[in-house]
């Protein structure tokens, strides 16, 4: 099992060697996300991760940066999220130093320069003005609002148009000096590289980094709102999201829920797929997805209709949501085991995916373990616990809805939608 090296600086390295590997991945996680930020300065993350791509003292422009990776024919990105920023690379072997240099340059020496950063406030700007002609993504910020009511992780990561417009400039350099520090930070490496050589690299590029005091990230509490939030809009199509409060990332009732979860709405054999397109045409797609925060999480519904057939859509997923508090069949519980093994074992074949596997975890202080140690508790749950999770978490007091579309009340939508037996 790879493990957690900490450098004298408090940086964290886990390097986890694929010797059949054509590339290396490497990713640099952050204790900084939605979760660290106060409602005035919502999107402050994200605004800082825009920024760390504008130039440093060495790469003065933001196409240096790009063009050097360009010029190895790599890739590099990075993803705000609620409880990290985390920057990665790709390439192959050779240019595994001169990528983890550019990264560490972008984290630690961005120069805030005012003209690139009010530029990039105007390009933050047009990134929320494209969820107004996303229904779907209004109708997920929507549901995180109703689930985490007045709470970080249920805003839009990218914080609103009112909070992006204020953002100083002394604020943002502020939080980038205070999270950006070598022990609020995590550098994953996987691929066709060694775990000596790994650590020596992270030493011969951090060991000067400065550690310092990050800040911490808001814990959950539990408070209700609203339980329906209807945003009327003329869509071609009506955007459905049931919610529920399902269990955090620490909680051993998660792989029974990651179960329920593709047995009810994962895959084109599920019962939500089977039932809402197969044999009722009700729509193209439906799914269920889960989100596990630290100490919290989600079990959500999504499908998008025709408006006409919404109401029926809604009683219908209901109707599944409540069948799923009943005993699933053996033959489901087989299938969705084995589902859930080999999509765990196909996405680590990716370099990129494996440095994610074990960076995110350890980013989030979380048990470090190995695909086949998650495989082992998938292979453990048992029909009485996917019906104990079930009956938890699908209840009609739990239950949240959040719809676009053209509608002006969610009453007639609403009428006939019920889980509890």
């Amino acid at each position: 099992m790879p493990e957690v090296a900490t450098l004298e600086n408090g940086l964290r390295v886990v390097v986890i060697p694929m010797p059949h590997a054509r590339s290396v991945a490497l990713s640099l996680y952050v204790q900084a996300g939605s979760r660290f930020e106060a409602s005035p300065e919502a999107g402050l993350s994200h605004f800082v991760e825009h920024l760390c791509f504008k130039g440093t003292a060495r790469r003065p422009r933001p196409q240096d940066i790009s063009a050097e990776i360009d010029a190895v024919g790599g890739s590099i990105n990075a993803a705000t999220e609620r409880e990290y920023t985390v920057y990665y690379a790709k390439v192959t072997p050779e240019h595994t130093h001169q990528t983890l240099d550019i990264l560490g340059d972008m984290l630690r020496h961005s120069l805030y320069i005012p003209a690139e950063v009010e530029r990039e406030r105007d390009v933050i700007l047009e990134e929320l003005a494209a969820v107004e002609d996303a229904p779907d993504e209004q109708a997920g910020i929507a549901l995180d609002g109703l689930l985490w009511p007045g709470q970080p992780h249920g805003r839009d990561i990218a914080g609103s148009p009112e909070t992006v417009s204020t953002i100083s400039q002394e604020r943002l350099t502020r939080y980038w000096r205070d999270q950006y520090v070598a022990n609020g930070c995590v550098l994953a490496i996987a691929g066709a590289i060694t775990e000596a050589d790994g650590l020596a690299l992270a030493r011969s590029l951090f060991a000067d980094w400065q550690s310092g005091t990050p800040g911490t990230w808001e814990r959950n509490q539990l408070s209700i709102g609203e339980r329906v939030r209807l945003l009327g809009k003329e869509t071609e199509q009506a955007h459905l999201t049931m919610g529920f409060l399902g269990v955090g990332a620490q909680d051993p009732g998660r792989y029974a829920l990651g179960t329920l979860s593709v047995i009810v709405g994962e895959g084109m054999s599920s019962r939500l797929f089977t039932r809402l397109r197969e044999e009722l045409a009700l729509c193209y797609d439906v799914r269920s997805s889960l989100t596990q925060l630290l100490d919290t999480g989600a079990f959500t519904v999504s499908a998008g209709v025709d408006p006409s057939k919404a109401a029926e859509s809604l009683r219908e997923i209901a109707s599944e949501l409540r069948r799923a508090r009943q005993p699933v069949t053996t033959a489901e519980l087989e299938r969705a085991k084995g589902l859930l093994s080999s999509r765990i074992q196909l996405h680590m074949e990716d370099t990129q995916a494996v440095a994610g596997w074990y960076g995110a975890r350890a980013a989030r202080d979380l048990p470090i373990l190995t695909p086949e140690q998650t495989i082992e508790r998938y292979q453990a749950v048992t029909i009485d616990d996917v019906q104990a999770v079930a009956q938890t978490v699908l209840t009609d007091e739990g239950m949240r809805i959040a719809v676009v579309g053209p509608f002006t009340s969610a009453d007639e939508l609403l009428s006939g939608v019920a889980i509890n037996d």
